[in-house]
């Protein structure tokens, strides 16, 4: 490996700096134990809401708000944010974050609740963007339901896909890992996709739903 690519990987994760806003939430909810994205794969998100003008968009994981502050700052003015996560703890905090940014309380709609109990309730194509970020273990069902719910030509971010590095390492072979290998796997062998794994942050599957 050339010398120099752990310090390009690291420029550019920083590239897009991390407004203070965010970095308030990204305290919090380290202290919450919600382990938050990083900023290149913040700014990702926001590159992809603002390339899709995402209107409606789904977050699977609220943790303290830092993944949605991002998602916001890419999607118009109008747009809106349904995150969900299972604890109450994480929607307060996060709504404490939206509240700091200057966001409208009608641009977010947090749901506290399983999140496999809240998607079949979403309809179908209804949505632009959907990111999974949520437990490991129930990724497959989580993008099954994205993959449903998010429109034609929308699109379908799941992160924490290279999973600390041991997603591209064939002998690490522990069930999370093996899940998420397997997962994105499959959904880069579906004609109905066009896919890519971006090296940013944790490792970021991006989706795209052919119309």
């Amino acid at each position: 490996m050339n010398t120099l690519k752990p310090a390009s990987q690291s420029y550019a994760e920083d590239f897009v700096p991390e407004p203070e806003v965010v970095t308030a939430a990204r305290e919090r909810g380290e202290q919450l134990g919600a382990t938050p994205i990083g900023a290149g794969t913040g700014a990702t998100l926001q590159v992809l809401a603002a390339a899709n003008a995402a209107r409606t968009v789904v977050e699977i994981g609220t943790g303290a708000g830092v993944s949605g502050l991002w998602l916001l700052s890419g999607m118009p003015d109008d747009g809106i944010l349904t995150t969900i996560d299972i604890k109450a703890e994480h929607q307060r905090a996060a709504k404490q974050a939206y509240a700091a940014a200057g966001i409208a309380p009608a641009r977010t709609r947090t749901i506290t609740g399983n999140a496999l109990d809240v998607l079949p309730r979403l309809a179908d194509g209804a949505y632009d963007l959907v990111l999974v970020d949520g437990a490991k273990s129930q990724y497959p069902a989580y993008v099954e339901h994205a993959l449903r719910i998010v429109r034609p030509g929308g699109v379908v971010a799941i992160d924490n896909m290279l999973w600390h590095d041991k997603v591209a390492d064939p002998a690490a072979r522990d069930d999370t890992t093996v899940l998420l290998r397997d997962l994105s796997k499959q959904l880069r062998e579906r004609e109905d996709l066009a896919t890519a794994l971006l090296p940013v942050g944790d490792g970021l599957l991006v989706c795209v739903k052919r119309a």
